[in-house]
């Protein structure tokens, strides 16, 4: 069975712990207002946990998770995430951590709006920062929790201030610096405002490549509501199905994708394979021909042969209930 999404790698960066002072800019915040951002939003019910000496990668993630409904604290994130020997915590292990925890660990685009517009949807956001610059710049995790565009500043929980508060420029300029990175972790079944699909896609297919499949089924289910126009989540959801052993829905998944994105090698392939375990080997043919035509010479060309040799060339009639086309 082909997969569905191939999560994307995270980007690598080691980060310490530092701060640095605010330099005057023009604002920015009241641009974004009038795209439709309300002006002033803080989430001041989100927990807060004291970094320690380097250790913002655990106390930031512990904020967001807690904020999410998982009882955790920074302290049994350490030796999840921090690395004594580089003094701080890389993002995949952010990441995975989130993940372990039934939470989707959706990175959002780097795109100004896109971030503001979590935090307005109820979600506080983990961001790395990045002060300074030359061989020692001052890497630093925080977690923003709200935005005054009158006042052009936002709301962080960051180091040992539980909130801070700093000019948007200021935090934006930073932000960039560190790569305009930032994590939202979800409750499976939650899309954010402003989301993009093949990031909220490979965030969840993170869950079901850990094992995760009952965390994984809600986020696709909800990315299938979300994006109703969209193939890909059926066909993350037909492909929970074959796993289980359900033939019947995963034929009807993967035959909703085919309806939305004709062509599909990767549903073509799967429902073929599904048609013949169920019986339906003239069925099955037709659909794995019509997936070699699509995939010659393509990625998925060795796997649609495998599935085709699987397929009797001269099979039997279909049973009865079996598919038309």
């Amino acid at each position: 069975m082909m997969a569905a999404v191939n999560a994307r790698a995270a980007a690598v960066a080691v980060v310490g712990c530092a701060l640095a002072g605010c330099a005057a800019s023009p604002p920015v915040l009241p641009a974004l207002v009038q795209q439709g951002l309300p002006p002033q939003v803080e989430l001041d019910g989100t927990p807060f946990f004291a970094q320690r000496r380097y250790q913002c990668g655990p106390a930031a993630l512990a904020t967001v998770l807690a904020a999410s409904g998982v009882e955790v604290t920074a302290d049994e994130l350490v030796p999840e995430v921090y690395l004594p020997e580089r003094r701080g915590s890389l993002q995949p292990e952010l990441v995975a951590a989130a993940r372990s925890r039934g939470r989707v660990p959706y990175v959002l685009p780097p795109e100004t709006s896109a971030l503001l517009a979590v935090v307005a949807g109820g979600e506080p956001v983990l961001v790395l920062q990045k002060f300074g610059a030359g061989p020692w710049p001052g890497w630093h995790y925080a977690v923003l929790v709200g935005y005054d565009a009158a006042r052009d500043l936002v709301v962080l929980r960051s180091g040992l201030e539980p909130r801070k508060e700093t000019s948007a420029s200021h935090f934006l300029a930073s932000w960039h610096r560190g790569g305009g990175w930032a994590l939202a972790t979800l409750q499976p079944g939650v899309v954010p405002p402003q989301a993009d699909l093949e990031r909220y896609m490979a965030a969840a297919a993170g869950l079901e490549a850990a094992g995760r499949l009952h965390d994984a089924a809600p986020a696709y289910a909800a990315a299938a509501l979300h994006w109703p126009d969209a193939a890909l989540p059926r066909l993350a959801l037909a492909n929970l199905a074959y796993a289980g052993g359900d033939l019947v829905t995963a034929e009807r998944g993967y035959r909703d994708a085919i309806r939305l994105d004709p062509g599909s090698v990767a549903a073509r392939n799967n429902r073929a394979e599904v048609l013949n375990r169920m019986g339906c080997p003239v069925a099955a043919r037709r659909e794995i021909e019509a997936a070699r035509g699509l995939a010659a010479g393509g990625p998925l060309a060795r796997e649609v042969e495998a599935t085709t040799r699987e397929i009797p060339l001269a099979p039997a009639a279909d049973r009865d209930g079996c598919p038309a086309h």
